[in-house]
């Protein structure tokens, strides 16, 4: 059994062919075989049905989930051992069988705003053009400024840089830890943050998801977690999942740690951006997930449900 224990193992990693998720998977092979030296990783890149649906909102058409399907698929198939994703896209509920086994360091937690003439938000002229997919991003730029026009922008993140270059929109709004991660510095970049702007849930951090029975793996994935990251993203994706599990709501979350506490801030907005519910709470970092449960309790409390019950299904999901 020692020696069953001992022998190198290949780990097939299966990820999305976009250049940031191939950034992270390789990031987290990396990870991977310096702590784990027994591990021999090898990457299976996949495209999903979100990769190819780029002609809508996903919001519209399954959620962010999309992202996930093809690469669970392949996990529960014994085609792949893990996959590595983008913890915003990853819905609060898993398909059975399936765990998240490890959080990375998280980066930049913000959004960036990229405008064409580097206007800030608030100046942007009525009927600006300004690309995002997001409804969180989506309603949190219409309570600043109402006069925006959204555009739905697909596709990676060079692809949407193209769009802002060849005129198609006025501003993008990209996550910063995407930017950082690829390397790129785009000029006219502004950073959006709390408390007018926040992001959503588990954003900048990478996960490892896994089948849930594979114990060894796990207890080698859990080698390269970090324990701060984890704590924060257990309240953030509490908050979804209390409110449904469903990422494709606009929601936006944001745990802070200060030693053994934790300031846990959440916001639902409508996507038209007139009613933004935000809720605030503070208290043990040990207790996550139950800052979590409170902060979407104080929603609802506040009014939530009605945007909630105000969201169109989505389609083909």
């Amino acid at each position: 059994m020692a020696a069953e224990l001992n022998r190198p193992r290949r780990v097939r990693i299966a990820t999305r062919k976009s250049p940031l998720a191939l950034w992270q998977a390789e990031h987290a092979a990396v990870m991977l075989s310096a702590r784990c030296p027994d591990l021999v990783p090898d990457l299976v890149p996949m495209t999903t049905r979100g990769d190819q649906i780029l002609d809508r909102s996903l919001a519209e058409f399954g959620g962010k989930g999309l992202f996930l399907k093809e690469l669970e698929h392949a996990i529960l198939e014994g085609r792949a051992d893990l996959a590595v994703h983008s913890l915003k896209d990853v819905p609060a509920t898993l398909p059975d069988g399936l765990c998240l086994a490890c959080f990375l360091p998280r980066e930049d937690h913000r959004d960036l705003w990229l405008s064409a003439d580097g206007l800030p938000v608030g100046e942007m002229p009525d009927g600006s053009r300004v690309g995002t997919s997001s409804l969180r991003r989506q309603s949190q730029l219409l309570a600043m400024h109402h006069g925006l026009e959204i555009v739905a922008v697909r596709g990676n993140v060079q692809t949407r840089l193209e769009h802002l270059d060849d005129g198609r929109v006025d501003a993008l709004v990209l996550a910063a830890a995407g930017l950082k991660r690829l390397g790129l510095s785009p000029p006219n970049c502004r950073v959006l943050d709390g408390p007018e702007f926040l992001p959503a849930p588990g954003q900048g951090v990478i996960a490892i998801e896994c089948r849930a029975d594979d114990h060894r793996l796990i207890q080698q994935l859990e080698s390269i977690a970090c324990p701060d990251t984890t704590m924060a993203v257990r309240a953030e994706r509490a908050v979804v999942q209390a409110l449904g599990g469903d990422c494709r709501m606009p929601l936006a979350a944001l745990a802070r740690l200060g030693g053994e506490d934790m300031a846990l801030h959440a916001r639902l907005a409508s996507p038209d951006g007139q009613t933004l519910i935000d809720a605030v709470v503070e208290g043990s970092a040990g207790q996550a997930e139950s800052l979590g449960q409170q902060a979407a309790d104080l929603l609802i409390e506040r009014g939530g449900q009605s945007i909630l019950d105000g969201l169109e299904p989505a389609r083909g999901s």
